[in-house]
């Protein structure tokens, strides 16, 4: 007869594995026993970016008209692009720092400084295709050229990101 703790016993019996008998595949949320699995959730469904809808956000149009601005300022390379990160989608930082680059460029080019633009804001054209999803168009004056500023905002955590913004 072989000692019982010399060789451990690999092999497990139903009874020592009852209250674990299903476990849970890997990255997803395990089961509350009297609710039932959760098909098809995974643990980012949970922890991930949460949609929220039109009634627990706040009013758009003041974020509109403030982040409206501080994208032509960053634009004009009068702000840094970092004052946005909040506000904005990684895609939309990403096409802005490409936008930022490109505006140093040319003013290096001319031989011009980055300085503050006057800009007044104009009319705010707001519509929301779907609950917790706004789509603007600001009007943005400036002693040359008046210009409109697209931006998509979708609502998040209870507040609002920017998923898109294209300045024309």
């Amino acid at each position: 007869m072989s000692d019982p703790l010399a060789e451990p016993n690999t092999r497990r019996t139903p009874q020592a594995n009852a209250p674990n008998a299903t476990e849970p595949a890997p990255g997803t949320v395990p089961a509350h026993p009297d609710l039932g699995p959760p098909e098809g959730f995974s643990a980012d469904d949970f922890f991930g970016h949460q949609p929220s809808s039109r009634s627990s956000l706040p009013d758009p149009e003041p974020l509109l008209i403030n982040l409206t601005r501080c994208v032509i300022e960053v634009l004009a390379g009068a702000r840094e692009l970092d004052q946005l990160a909040r506000w904005v989608s990684d895609d939309v930082y990403r096409h802005l720092l490409k936008r930022v680059v490109l505006s140093a460029r040319a003013r290096a080019v001319k031989g011009q400084r980055a300085q503050r633009p006057a800009i007044t804001i104009g009319r705010v054209t707001i519509n929301e295709p779907r609950d917790g999803i706004i789509e603007a168009v600001v009007i943005v004056h400036s002693k040359v050229r008046v210009r409109a500023v697209a931006v998509r905002l979708e609502g998040l955590d209870n507040r609002w990101r920017a998923s898109a913004i294209n300045v024309l």
